[in-house]
């Protein structure tokens, strides 16, 4: 089985306001006020998820890299 170098992670606006993220790979959710926040907020979140677990058994490999999609909701007239 080939292990994922990557954990990708995606950024919405709230419902109500602010920013969530969310992780595809492990069940990661958190929120921020702002983008600087919310990616503040992740970073401390997948380290806390993944600290002593073997990554592994996430098919991740050791030490992976932390990728992130901001998703835009375009309004429209």
């Amino acid at each position: 089985m080939k292990l994922n170098p990557k954990i990708t992670a995606k950024i919405r606006t709230g419902n109500e306001r602010g920013y969530v993220a969310e992780c595809e790979e492990i069940a990661v959710v958190t929120q921020g006020n702002s983008l600087d926040e919310v990616v503040s907020n992740l970073k401390e979140a997948v380290l806390l998820h993944l600290e002593d677990e073997d990554p592994k058994t996430f098919g991740l490999v050791e030490k992976p890299m932390l990728s992130i999609i901001y998703e835009l909701e375009p309004e429209y007239t």
